[in-house]
């Protein structure tokens, strides 16, 4: 395991980009960087709003769908960079009404994922076994949508979609790409929108899928302690919470094999049709109790290496030689290519149990991109693309960045801390009426369940039970792509939102 794995391929969207890829970033790289130092950038579109019509929780729901932009601005007022929205509001009914602000990960992530994927009015399926990148991309009615009890603002932060920097490239990187600086500018889009739609009166929620779910809780603390907008829920999918708790935070640390061990075991499961809530209870007790012993012994005892083995093999349905080769420590890249190799296929780490062919089956190490990755950005693209440009009307030239790897690159990462959860725990303390809600799903080894769970175990309870509840569904990283595990999501989001 290396901390270059949780880093890259646990930040939203974001595994093993290929040289094609690499290449592409570096052509359209050079392109951009031209095209933003010169006197002449085309204008954004104006703001437009349509009206639209589509089915939720079994019934018709008229909403207007908005695509607009807002400025960002440095400290001497002038426009550093333009962002681009894309809502969905309920009329007639704030500001009583709840409103929703999404974010997705990488860095370098559109919000498109929780858009057309999770929680808004329309979807095109994408993340499954099967998915192709020459699906059609025809957004259809989403019955999980949360508009029917939630407005939703999805923010592209600049770089993605069709946000866009107006300063150089050094400048860029100052003031979007790096973790405090996003934050900040972040939080005040949020607070801009409010103060543009007239929704300063509303309930007000975050939602972060990924490196969103390292956004949200520091975006929700900045508004409340720094802009004066309290925030009433935190909703964090799949979240990248503590980069300190990375793989090579400490080679003292059994931490990194305990995180993924589950999610492993999990797919393992699956596969064989017993995966269960109980099955997995005895899963997360291994992993906390005899796992952990037998890691901090070591050589000490040399049974314990024996015990590790034997178990994790079972757990796993890896090859006993392979496992005992590793000591019973198994690194996620080396379960997604070895869990499948009889078949001929590689697993996502996304999802284990999507898979793709492998193409260099006789190669040491992985060389094509991530299963999920190459199947999802094409339809995605194209589909808000066509809502965007033809929908709703909102002309551009430039071109739709739905993951942006020339972002994730430049990206200033800092040193690893526990930022987002100090923030969480802060934000929690002071607001007695919030309420968060993470979400995983079973089989993700990128943002692994078990992080979470060992993180919200450590906090204190805040005087009300279940102030940070955790919830774990069928599926991966994008587990809301699977209809049932996303109508158990709705389910409990919507709870969350009542009281």
């Amino acid at each position: 395991m290396t901390a270059t794995r949780l880093l890259s391929a646990a930040l939203l969207l974001f595994a093993t980009a290929t040289a094609a890829h690499a290449q592409a970033d570096k052509t359209t790289t050079t392109v951009e960087k031209k095209t933003e130092e010169g006197p002449k950038l085309p204008p954004m579109s104006a703001d437009k709003t349509i009206t639209q019509t589509a089915r939720i929780g079994g019934r018709a729901i008229t909403y207007q769908a908005s695509v607009g932009m807002i400025s960002v601005r440095d400290d001497k007022g002038k426009e550093i960079g333009q962002v681009v929205y894309t809502a969905y509001t309920v009329p007639g009914r704030d500001p009583a009404r709840p409103v929703t602000f999404a974010f997705n990960g990488g860095p370098g992530a559109a919000s498109v994922y929780l858009n057309l994927g999770a929680v808004g009015p329309k979807r095109v399926q994408f993340g499954a076994q099967g998915d192709a990148p020459s699906d059609a991309p025809i957004a259809r009615d989403n019955p999980n949508s949360w508009l029917d009890f939630t407005d939703l603002v999805f923010i592209d932060p600049v770089g993605t979609g069709f946000s866009r920097s107006l300063v150089d490239e050094a400048e860029t990187k100052k003031a979007f790409y790096a973790n405090d600086p996003d934050i900040k500018y972040l939080s005040k889009v949020v607070y801009d929108w409010l103060v543009k739609a007239g929704r300063l009166r509303s309930p007000k929620y975050i939602m972060g899928e990924s490196y969103g779910g390292y956004r949200a809780p520091r975006i929700a603390y900045e508004l409340q302690s720094q802009i004066g907008v309290g925030v009433n829920g935190l909703i964090m999918v799949s979240p990248y919470l503590d980069p300190a708790s990375g793989d090579d935070a400490t080679a003292l640390s059994p931490l990194p094999w305990m995180i993924d061990l589950p999610s492993m075991a999990a797919a393992n499961l699956e596969r064989q049709g017993r995966l269960t809530p109980a099955a997995m209870s005895d899963v997360e007790a291994y992993t906390r109790g005899d796992f952990a012993r037998d890691l901090l012994r070591g050589r000490s005892d040399p049974e314990a290496t024996a015990r590790i083995v034997g178990r994790v093999t079972e757990l796993t349905g890896l090859d006993p030689a392979l496992v005992r080769r590793l000591g019973g420590r198994i690194d996620s890249r080396t379960f997604l290519r070895e869990v499948h190799r009889n078949d001929g296929t590689i697993g996502s780490v996304y999802d284990s149990n999507v898979t793709a062919f492998d193409p260099f089956p006789w190669s040491p190490q992985q060389k094509s991109n991530d299963p999920i990755l190459d199947a999802l950005i094409a339809p995605t693209t194209s589909a808000m693309v066509d809502f965007v440009t033809r929908e709703v009307g909102w002309k551009t030239e430039a071109r739709y960045n739905a993951l942006s790897y020339a972002v994730n690159r430049a990206w200033d990462r800092g040193k690893p801390d526990d930022t987002p959860v100090s923030d969480l725990r802060k934000a929690i303390a002071a607001d007695a009426k919030m309420r968060v809600l993470i979400v995983h799903g079973w089989d993700d080894l990128s943002c692994p369940f078990f992080a979470s769970r060992l993180i919200v175990d450590q906090m204190p309870a805040f005087g009300v039970a279940e102030r940070v509840q955790l919830r774990v569904y069928p599926g991966g990283h994008m587990f809301y792509s699977r209809g049932d595990s996303g109508a158990r999501f709705k389910a409990d989001a919507e709870a969350l939102y009542r009281n």
